[in-house]
């Protein structure tokens, strides 16, 4: 211990201090008296640091699980253990304007599947999973909105307007401090957003997927991520929706195609082995 706060002592300012840094980033140095030269070391110690983790840091906290190699059905890849810390949850769209009934521009299928996706939510939070809200939040005037949909917004009327009640959560999915939300203004979490270099920030390499709606944000977010080489990517085929249950399922098929895991909430509960 001499030997090391000795050699720390180059580095000092040349003034009395009480804690200074260390080599070492997970360390500190602290003296009870002040030090006048690189001998008078007697009344210092190194003390650990004690970090606060982060929301990306998710393997340090109450994580300590993995997600156990199953059998690969037609097209899935995602069959070697992965860890709770390197996962994130995306929840899409699931908003007001988007699934409740009275809304104009709801998906058919949405509104059935908020039991799943709250389901989903826990059973992510519960493992250490970092759980991504991923949200369309609008131009008021439609000026960020793709070109084919720019009608619906006229008079400040519009889907999913910034701080408007068609863009809230619906009742029962709530933002909590550890998740992260991510608005988006296109089909597919990555286009045009942060979302890669947070999960690769984060340590992030296996993504989970709810939400709606599976032929447009659900299918583009999954095609994306093959495409920046995510190493496992699933899809919860009972907390994902579409307009008809024909349409879901082919696009589901799609996703299989191309290596994703589909699974219903059931199954995936089912790989943690804690």
């Amino acid at each position: 211990m001499a030997l090391m706060l000795s050699a720390l002592w180059h580095s000092l300012p040349s003034k009395p201090f009480v804690t200074f840094g260390s080599a070492n980033p997970n360390l500190r140095v602290r003296c009870t008296v002040g030090i006048r030269s690189n001998d008078d070391l007697s009344h210092c110690s190194a003390i650990p640091l004690q970090l606060k983790p982060s929301a990306c840091d998710r393997r340090f906290v109450r994580n300590n699980c993995s997600i156990k190699a199953t059998k690969a059905s037609k097209g899935d890849v995602s069959t070697a253990s992965t860890k709770c810390g390197e996962t994130a949850m995306l929840v899409i769209d699931m908003q007001n304007d988007y699934v409740l009934s009275e809304s104009p521009t709801r998906i058919v299928g949405a509104n059935a599947i908020v039991p799943s996706v709250i389901e989903a939510v826990s059973v992510a939070r519960e493992h250490g999973v970092l759980v991504i809200w991923v949200v369309r939040e609008h131009d008021k005037k439609g000026r960020d909105v793709e070109l084919f949909r720019r009608h619906l917004y006229t008079d400040g009327v519009g889907p999913a307007l910034q701080r408007s009640k068609g863009a809230e959560l619906v009742e029962g999915l709530v933002i909590q401090d550890d998740d992260y939300k991510l608005v988006k203004t296109r089909f597919s979490a990555f286009f045009a957003t942060n979302l890669d270099l947070l999960l690769k920030s984060c340590g992030i390499n296996n993504l989970v997927v709810v939400g709606i709606q599976t032929p447009n944000c659900i299918r583009q977010t999954v095609f994306d991520a093959v495409s920046l080489d995510y190493k496992h990517v699933t899809v919860i085929t009972d907390a994902t929706a579409a307009a008809t249950p024909e349409i879901h399922l082919a696009n589901i098929e799609d996703m299989k195609n191309i290596g994703i895991s589909t699974r219903t909430l059931h199954d995936w509960r089912m790989t943690f082995k804690l």
